[in-house]
């Protein structure tokens, strides 16, 4: 969403807080996000509102144990993948030197291999450090909706009739 007053030009815009009235406070995104689809059916001109997360925490959530087969497995495949984009390129930038299969199969393979042992060394030098995986997430405990003080009230009616 871009910041109330702002044209939307291509131009980035710099990293500031919105500036106007609350229109309405949400708990979650997905609510804050449904309450600006409700604007913007209704006609609201949504390019003037905002939602900003407050309070914004960290959260790492678990998603598995690691072990020496999974990391082998999780480096082959990202090997693999690597693999793939650089025999596209081989196939790209020399289409005559070999095959269409033996570029794609051949780079596949080093790459899983490749992948594979960069993910066992370095899972081997952090093995009591960290013995799990996970995603990092930024949540926010609290999302406005921001908009210009000349459209609050307008906002605020579409919303408590949907």
């Amino acid at each position: 969403m871009s910041s109330p007053g702002f044209s939307s030009s291509r131009t980035p815009l710099p990293p500031e807080l919105p500036t106007g009235e609350i229109i309405s406070t949400y708990d979650k995104y997905l609510d804050a996000k449904h309450a600006v689809d409700i604007l913007a059916r209704s006609g609201f001109p949504v390019q003037q509102v905002s939602i900003v997360g407050n309070d914004v925490r960290s959260v790492e959530r678990v998603t598995g144990r690691l072990s020496y087969g999974r990391v082998a497995w999780m480096g082959a495949l990202s090997g693999a993948y690597l693999g793939l984009f650089l025999g596209l390129l081989l196939f790209i930038f020399q289409p005559d030197n070999a095959g269409i299969g033996g570029v794609f199969l051949a780079a596949i393979v080093i790459g899983a291999g490749f992948g594979m042992l960069f993910g066992l060394l370095s899972y081997a030098l952090n093995r009591n450090r960290r013995d799990f995986s996970s995603v990092m997430q930024m949540v926010a405990t609290r999302y406005d909706l921001v908009t210009d003080p000349s459209h609050l009230h307008e906002a605020r009616r579409i919303l408590t009739q949907a």
